[in-house]
């Protein structure tokens, strides 16, 4: 004779809630982390020194204006241009100095009274011990003064968590076709 096992509704509730609890998950939108759970040591002070080659003219420009405004080439400054670049970055000033990287990004002419650039880049390196590390820069240009600073924002790789500097200053401009070489000194913290 078959026995039927009496189970206390209760019971069944208790299982059903259980299994319901289990398989929802509880969902975060942000919870504070320690620095070591993410393997960050001491943090490092660094100094990167190189040139920025910014070549306009010629049959192999690296940095090409991709929109302006309908004023831009009626303004005194410029007003409204954007320009998009893959510049290189080198060892020394001239052309043909060793790449260590690229500076990869946007720069626009942001005021109408003055020569001023909004940087928004990234400088890619691609050599040594920083080869696939970025630092990005996000910032007024002020092109006209002798040394220019702009803020570090970020970075990745080897320089994830960065935040600092980088000072540009002009070593040449040519005035018939735009080419410029820009010296930058970049002091960055990171881990």
């Amino acid at each position: 004779m078959a026995q039927t096992l009496s189970i206390p509704k209760y019971t069944i509730l208790t299982l059903c809630l259980f299994t319901i609890l289990i398989q929802t998950q509880s969902h975060q939108f942000s919870k504070k982390l320690s620095l070591n759970t993410l393997g960050s040591k001491k943090e490092k002070l660094s100094h990167l020194h190189f040139y920025f080659h910014d070549i306009v003219g010629g049959d192999h420009p690296t940095a090409v204006r991709v929109a302006e405004a309908k004023i831009t080439n009626t303004s005194r400054t410029g007003f409204g241009a954007i320009v998009m670049i893959d510049d290189p970055l080198t060892v020394g000033p001239e052309r043909t100095s060793k790449i260590v990287g690229r500076a990869q990004g946007i720069y626009a002419s942001a005021c109408l009274s003055d020569t001023r650039l909004l940087m928004t880049l990234n400088y890619v390196f691609l050599e040594g011990k920083y080869n696939g590390s970025t630092l990005s820069i996000l910032g007024t240009n002020h092109v006209m003064s002798p040394v220019r600073e702009m803020p570090i924002v970020g970075g990745s790789g080897l320089f994830r968590f960065a935040r600092g500097y980088a000072l540009a200053k002009t070593v040449f401009f040519n005035i018939s076709n735009g080419d410029a070489v820009v010296e930058y000194n970049v002091y960055v913290l990171h881990y």
